[in-house]
C-alpha cells in the first residue's frame, strides 16, 4: 500500500495516477493528550489505519495525484538517524574531494556511527527545498528512508525487518563546511521525504533496490541498496544498539557518489524502485528583516 499525507494534513491512497482520500480513518488513532507520545501516532497505528481503510477506499472521493500537494508522509518522527558515507564509491568521493571533507577526518561508518538530523528540517515532495547559506556549496544527497514501525531497543540484524513500517524516498540536502554533520543538514527543508509511504510488505528486498537522482533532467547520482556498506537491518541493529527506534522514527541510509550542489531555480527528480519518483523545486530562503521594537 502507498499512503500519502497531502493538502491540509489528509491522508490518501495513492492508486495509479489517483489519491484516495481517507482522512477519515485517522478517526481509530486514540487521541492523546499532554505530554505528546515520543512516536507518530499515525504509524504507531498503522494496522488499525489501513484495515479501516480497507472499509472505505470503495466509497471514498478520489483526486489526480497531480493537483494534491504532498507532505512527508510521517509527521512526526521522533528522531531522523542518517548514515554517514554507507556507500563504498562515496566514501572514496568524499575522501579525494577537499571540497567535501574540508580537512575533517571521514572514518568508516562503523567509526563514525551514525547521526541526528533535526525532526524540524523535514518536508514532503510538495513543499521544496529553501536553501540557506548561498555563499557556501548546497548538496543533494539521495537516499533510501526506512520509517519504523516498531519500537526497536537492541534488536539484532535477523530480527530488525520485522520493525520496518516501510520505505521512502529521502533527500539529504547538505551545505559543506567544517561543522558537524547534523549541524550543516539540519535546516528547515533540509529532509525530504517521499513522495509517500510504501508499506513493508510492498517491498520484499530493501537490499536490491535502484535509486537515482537528476538535476534539470541531468543524471548526477545512479546506484543500487545492493552497495550499501551497512544495509538496512544492519543499520536497525547499530542504531538501536544505541537508542530506542519508536515508530515513526526515520533512517536515512547513505547516499552514493555523485553528489553535487544545487542552486535555486533547480528542479530535483528521485527515484528509487518499487517506491515511485519525486519532482522537488529548489528556491532560496527569504532572509528574515530585523524587527525592531519602537
Amino acid at each position: 500500500m502507498k499512503l500519502c499525507r497531502f493538502n491540509d494534513n489528509r491522508l490518501g491512497v495513492v492508486d495509479g495516477r489517483e489519491v484516495i482520500d481517507v482522512t477519515e480513518a485517522l478517526d481509530v488513532i486514540p487521541r492523546s493528550g499532554y505530554p505528546l507520545p515520543a512516536f507518530d501516532p499515525l504509524i504507531a497505528n498503522l494496522e488499525a489505519v489501513t484495515q479501516r481503510i480497507g472499509a472505505l477506499r470503495g466509497q471514498a472521493e478520489r483526486l489526480v495525484l497531480e493537483d494534491v500537494r504532498l507532505l512527508s508522509p510521517v509527521a512526526n518522527p521522533g528522531k531522523v538517524v542518517a548514515a554517514p558515507v554507507n556507500y563504498r564509491k562515496h566514501l572514496e568521493e568524499v575522501l579525494a574531494n577537499a571540497d567535501l571533507h574540508h580537512d575533517v577526518k571521514i572514518n568508516h561508518i562503523e567509526k563514525a556511527g551514525l547521526f541526528l538530523k533535526a525532526p524540524s528540517s523535514l518536508v514532503g515532495a510538495g513543499q521544496g527545498i529553501q536553501l540557506r547559506k548561498l555563499d557556501r556549496r548546497n548538496d543533494h544527497e539521495v537516499e533510501l528512508a526506512v520509517v519504523i514501525g516498531r519500537t526497536a531497543d537492541r534488536v539484532s540484524r535477523a530480527q530488525a525487518l520485522q520493525h520496518v513500517a516501510g520505505y521512502c524516498i529521502g533527500l539529504d540536502i547538505t551545505i559543506r563546511g567544517p561543522e558537524e554533520r547534523s549541524f550543516r543538514k539540519s535546516p528547515d527543508t533540509y529532509t525530504v521525504l517521499g513522495p509517500w509511504l510504501t508499506t513493508a510488505d510492498d517491498v520484499p528486498n530493501p537490499g536490491s533496490l535502484d535509486l537515482q537522482i537528476s538535476v534539470n533532467v541531468e543524471t548526477r547520482q545512479k546506484s543500487n541498496t545492493a552497495d550499501l556498506i551497512l544495509g538496512v537491518a544492519e543499520l536497525i541493529e547499530f542504531a538501536s544498539s544505541f537508542y530506542t527506534l519508536q515508530p515513526g522514527d526515520v533512517i536515512l541510509t547513505g547516499t552514493p557518489e555523485g553528489v553535487s550542489p544545487i542552486r535555486p531555480g533547480d528542479v530535483i527528480l528521485a527515484e528509487i524502485s518499487d517506491l515511485g519518483s519525486m519532482t522537488v523545486h529548489v528556491s532560496a530562503k527569504a532572509e528574515a528583516l530585523d524587527q525592531k521594537v519602537a
